[in-house]
């Protein structure tokens, strides 16, 4: 998949001033993450299952 074609979003916690986040984009078969400040760093492809546990473990602690 070209990620180029994905939406992308910060999460509404992320500062005004685009300090040390992540990007999030929900693709056909996985959820894909990644640097907001290198867009040419690698992406990093979850399955939903996968992305879904780490929400909720992140949430919790």
């Amino acid at each position: 998949m070209n990620t180029s074609e994905l939406t992308w979003f910060k999460s509404s916690y992320s500062g005004s001033q685009g300090d040390s986040c992540v990007e999030v984009a929900q693709g056909a078969q996985a959820v894909h993450v990644r640097d907001s400040k290198d867009l040419r760093s690698p992406e990093l492809a979850l399955s939903p299952t996968a992305w879904n546990d780490f929400v909720g473990y992140a949430a919790r602690n």
